[in-house]
């Protein structure tokens, strides 16, 4: 079972969404952790699973924990999600985050 196939949860906080400009601001909606950044990989859990985001000069611009709202600014190379199913790609990711 993926999250799209997922039956909604009472909570307040299901949407999730992704706002980039011009790849050097990136505002993100519906997180609920920040798990670790630097200046060049953030690792953030959203309520659609685990995102990472990484680039150049990275910076947290806005964090929000309440409404679950954060704002990077930086040079943004890629987004990606680390879905279940992809659990040696998420593992690796782990690993090298947390030696």
């Amino acid at each position: 079972m993926n999250y799209y196939e997922k039956k909604p949860t009472p909570t307040s906080q299901l949407e999730h969404q992704v706002k980039m400009s011009n790849r050097r601001l990136l505002e993100i909606d519906g997180v609920k952790e920040v798990d670790s950044f630097d200046s060049e990989e953030f690792l953030l859990q959203t309520v659609m699973g685990y995102l990472v985001i990484r680039g150049e000069n990275l910076q947290m611009k806005n964090l929000d924990v309440e409404s679950g709202i954060v704002s990077i600014k930086g040079k943004i190379y890629e987004l990606s999600y680390l879905d279940e199913h992809h659990g040696e790609k998420a593992k690796g990711l782990f690993s090298k985050l947390f030696k």
